[in-house]
């Protein structure tokens, strides 16, 4: 006789991770190739000799920085084991039934319906546009009186599209104010748009928006899982009250505050992936694909049901990529070099013939 589990747990995928293979070149998880600062591997460093210590349950000097970056009190703060632990956080905050509705746009962060089923909540997909974005107006018509919460992925993983800030307050507007509104930004540092979208501005004056954002993108500490929240003090009060106790450990608080302090430094990288980012677009569509336009530090190559088989490909020519089932496949952008080694597999004739043709 085995202990009893919940039966619903047999319907709820596992998260998928970017595959990774020794000796191949990795553009499947939208990592940074740019390793830590030195002043930041320091920090690391000295946090290790503390490692038999537990780490600050509330995070207490790390919201501090984060709330002086954001010119916000320290109560807007809350900090989380990657945002990905802060979605499954916000869940648990605003659903209690099994009728009680998330919402998000599809395709978009695979996490949200794992979390939304995991918090016993109901998912609600509402498909993208043509265009790959988040189609809004659909999503404002999805709401009901069940619906609780509402994920926006901008820039949206894995197609890359964002909004500006007057079509995301557009959308805000149309949002009863009990619903809660996550605006996931974790790749926020790579947008280049004009009608800049700065989520933690929005949310000053919108206490029923909440913003994620994530030091494992842009920030190169995707190993050490950190990430944070900034929102209405009630709303962080009830993520603090979830919070699985010392999840975000020593190094990982020492690492992002390291990484604040080092920030102009960090973000100049970007300048460099956002390059290469538009390099590989460019030369994609030369040789025939359609590439929606990327505010992130990837690319999303609509292939439908060659999807799964171009990734294939793609592994036995040595560069691993990220398929989503018959939708499309996601191209994180790596160094130069790995970046090449893509696009001589990618603009192969044999291979636009197949995939393209």
């Amino acid at each position: 006789m085995t202990a009893r589990i919940r039966p619903d747990l047999e319907s709820i995928p596992a998260y998928t991770p970017g595959r990774s293979n020794p000796g191949a070149v990795k553009l499947a998880s939208n990592e940074t190739t740019f390793g830590p600062l030195p002043t930041v591997a320091k920090a690391i460093a000295e946090a290790a000799d503390l490692a038999n210590r537990y780490p600050d349950n509330v995070a207490g000097e790390l919201r501090a920085a984060v709330a002086r970056f954001h010119g916000v009190e320290v109560a807007n703060v809350a900090i989380g084991c990657g945002s990905v632990a802060l979605c499954q956080e916000v869940v648990q905050i605003t659903c209690a039934a099994p009728t009680d509705e998330v919402m998000f746009a599809w395709r978009s962060f695979e996490a949200y319906p794992i979390v939304t089923q995991v918090g016993n909540a109901r998912a609600v997909r509402v498909p993208l546009t043509d265009g790959y974005a988040h189609d809004f107006a659909a999503m404002t018509a999805a709401i009901t009186e069940h619906t609780k919460l509402i994920f926006v992925c901008n820039p949206n993983n894995p197609t890359g599209t964002a909004y500006g800030r007057t079509e995301l307050e557009r959308f805000l507007d149309t949002v009863p104010e009990h619903i809660l509104v996550v605006l996931d930004e974790a790749y926020y540092e790579y947008l280049r748009v004009e009608d800049h979208p700065d989520g933690v501005e929005i949310g000053r004056t919108r206490p029923n928006v909440i913003v994620l954002r994530t030091f494992s993108k842009a920030y190169g500490l995707a190993g050490l899982r950190v990430g944070y929240a900034v929102g209405d003090p009630t709303v962080i009060t009830a993520l603090l009250k979830v919070h699985i106790p010392f999840s975000v450990n020593r190094l990982a608080q020492a690492a992002a505050i390291a990484s604040l302090e080092a920030r102009p430094e960090l973000l100049d990288r970007t300048d460099k992936v956002i390059a290469e980012r538009n390099r590989v677009r460019e030369a994609l569509r030369a040789a025939g694909y359609s590439v929606p336009q990327s505010q992130a530090n990837f690319l999303w190559l609509p292939l439908g049901d060659h999807s799964v088989a171009y990734a294939e490909a793609s592994a036995e020519a040595g560069v691993l990529l990220r398929p989503y089932a018959a939708d499309g496949v996601r191209v994180t952008a790596g160094d130069q070099h790995e970046n090449d080694l893509f696009l001589a597999f990618a603009t192969d004739p044999a291979v636009t013939a197949r995939f393209l043709g």
